[in-house]
């Protein structure tokens, strides 16, 4: 049975890289019966009817997934954020970060369009979070090749508030994606959304990357649910510190003899994140127990 890779999913069809050929695909319903739907990025099997077109009858074990948007076995999820028009709240990277290291998927911080603005405190904030950060330019191709060493041979999405310039870096990256790229609105400081479903394009050497929606899209209450005592596991910024609070049961929001707490003191942990902790602790604090499950 061919095996192949789901590179687009639209109108009904999945379209399936298999060796040099693409292959446009049904999926069988027995699918439908047990409740699992193909994603963008799985590997499969096929059934070819004839040249050009088939069937997929299996789906093969998954690394990692996301419903929304629909994509599976990310190597990396490139978050773009930029201090200039539209300007990136911190929380907002934070929050798809959280998602991102759950699913285990490694994640790497863009400050984009340096070009206008260095970006300097999103820049500081996460050079201490224990992801990769980059400083980027579409108009100058500034970390350009640099971004390119780190996703080489891997599967990478990419995603940002819009505006934030990803379909200007992908066209950067290569020429070919031809994305379209949106107007930000000077009055609203936000972007057009111009990317509507997720497809993953190929730049040789197993490199693949695939543009998303953006940063709506990547929804917490869609995701499989994070237990408010795991979302600290999600902060590699807090790993060392997370044995030497005094109690073993530390939220790390208030309690005495936190490291945690005293490393945001210290300027170890930049105060940013720990507020984002705090929001997001509180919003998965609100799932009920069988959400959890």
């Amino acid at each position: 049975m061919p095996e192949g890779l789901i590179i687009k999913s639209l109108g009904g069809f999945y379209y399936v890289r298999c060796g040099s050929d693409t292959v446009a695909c049904r999926a069988r319903g027995r699918f439908r019966l047990d409740g699992t739907s193909p994603l963008v990025g799985d590997r499969v099997e096929l059934d070819i009817t004839e040249p050009g077109s088939g069937y997929i009858t299996a789906v093969l074990p998954r690394r990692n997934f996301f419903i929304r948007p629909a994509a599976a076995n990310l190597d990396y999820l490139v978050i773009m954020c930029a201090n200039v028009n539209p300007v990136t709240a911190p929380f907002l990277v934070d929050r798809v970060a959280v998602i991102a290291c759950h699913a285990g998927v490694g994640v790497i911080v863009c400050v984009n369009k340096c070009d206008m603005d260095p970006g300097n405190e999103l820049f500081e904030i996460y050079s201490k979070s224990g992801f990769k950060v980059l400083r980027t330019s579409a108009r100058t191709g500034q970390g350009v090749p640099e971004l390119m060493a780190l996703i080489r041979g891997r599967v990478s999405a990419f995603t940002g508030n819009s505006g934030v310039g990803k379909s200007s870096l992908l066209n950067a990256i290569e020429p070919r994606f031809n994305a379209a790229v949106g107007e930000v609105s000077d009055k609203l400081g936000r972007g057009r959304h111009t990317t509507r479903h997720v497809e993953l394009f190929e730049l040789g050497g197993g490199t693949y990357i695939a543009d998303t929606p953006g940063f709506a899209s990547f929804d917490l209450t869609q995701m499989s649910p994070i237990k408010k005592e795991e979302l600290q596991y999600a902060f590699p910024d807090f790993a060392p510190f997370l044995s030497c609070c005094r109690f073993d049961d530390c939220a790390h929001i208030r309690e005495p003899g936190c490291a945690v707490l005293e490393a945001v003191r210290d300027g170890i942990i930049h105060p940013s994140r720990h507020e984002s902790y705090v929001r997001l602790y509180d919003i998965v604090s609100q799932f009920k127990d069988w959400e959890k499950k």
